[in-house]
């Protein structure tokens, strides 16, 4: 048997190993690589799973230098405090929001779209819309009034009183022609442009201060007369009030319109017109509203601001 260089070491006398021992450690290590190398053949994706492993080693730490719990939300989305239920109770008790804590926002309008009262001290709000429809006569109106307005119409209709819508919503420019035409009438016949001005608006309503442009009004005429008689004692039944009495012209600043018609919604239309008040006193309490026993009686008490007076108020000039 051929000695080996381990074998030769050993009978030297330089180490106690056998050479048994020596092929023994060289075999266990030449395999020992071998099977490194194999597993890393087995192995294809282990360069990815490097990567993923670096890539989430990146997310945690730039999470935890900058806070991935804190979420940002829309740019124009308003910061809103989290609180506990806790918390809230305390804020509002156990009944519910304080009297401080309202659920309408200090200066927001909360008036009905159906009750807002537009006039020359009422001005239509800023960015107000309205989906309009057209109405039989090629008029137009605020689409949540058609329904109520066609069965009005219809009724009117079926006795024989031939209703037509002649105007309904306008826009700026048109309300804006209309009083410029009138005032240039009365120009036309001798009057200084202020007293034009102050005529006209008797009849036509400053540009944004018009009914008409909310979409809710409408001039309303028909084959007779009789078609204003049946407009002032049925329209509340369909949400709709005769907006202009002449008796009402002093709060209005409105001369009678027969014409004029607003929608209000049943329950509103029914209570001014029992009560005998214009939507000025409705809405504002401008006047106190009178008893139904008494609406019709010209001797009835009502209030003038601060002062009460006896009879129908007076009546005075108009604007549409």
């Amino acid at each position: 048997m051929k000695e080996t260089n381990r074998v030769i070491e050993l009978r030297d006398g330089k180490d106690f190993w056998s050479g048994y021992d020596r092929e023994t450690e060289m075999r266990d290590r030449s395999a020992s690589r071998s099977g490194r190398r194999a597993r890393r053949r087995r192995s294809p994706l282990a360069p990815v799973a490097h990567i993923v492993g670096w890539a989430a080693a990146i997310v945690l730490l730039f999470s935890a230098v900058y806070g991935w719990w804190k979420i940002v939300p829309d740019s124009d989305a308003a910061a809103y405090p989290v609180r506990s239920v806790a918390e809230a109770g305390e804020q509002y008790g156990k009944e519910g929001m304080s009297e401080e804590t309202s659920a309408v926002p200090a200066g927001v309008d909360s008036t009905p779209w159906n009750l807002m009262l537009v006039n020359r001290d009422h001005p239509i709000p800023d960015g107000y819309e309205m989906e309009l429809v057209d109405v039989p006569g090629g008029e137009k109106v605020d689409q949540r009034i058609y329904e109520p307005l066609m069965e009005m119409l219809d009724a009117a209709a079926a006795e024989e009183l031939g209703p037509i819508v002649v105007s309904g919503f306008r826009t700026q420019e048109k309300q804006q022609s209309l009083y410029d035409e009138k005032i240039q009438k009365y120009q036309n016949q001798g009057y200084s442009k202020e007293e034009a001005v102050e005529l006209a608006e008797q009849w036509v309503a400053r540009p944004g201060t018009s009914e008409h442009q909310l979409g809710l009004a409408v001039d309303i005429n028909g084959a007779t007369y009789d078609i204003y008689l049946w407009l002032q004692a049925n329209s509340y039944k369909y949400g709709f009030i005769f907006r202009y009495p002449g008796s009402k012209a002093e709060i209005t600043g409105v001369a009678e319109e027969v014409w004029h018609y607003r929608y209000v919604g049943t329950e509103a239309a029914l209570e001014i017109y029992e009560q005998g008040v214009c939507l000025e006193e409705y809405t504002e309490g401008s006047q106190t509203k009178i008893p139904v026993e008494t609406a019709q009686n010209e001797d009835a008490w009502y209030r003038d601001g601060d002062t009460w007076r006896r009879g129908a108020p007076g009546t005075g000039s108009g604007q549409e």
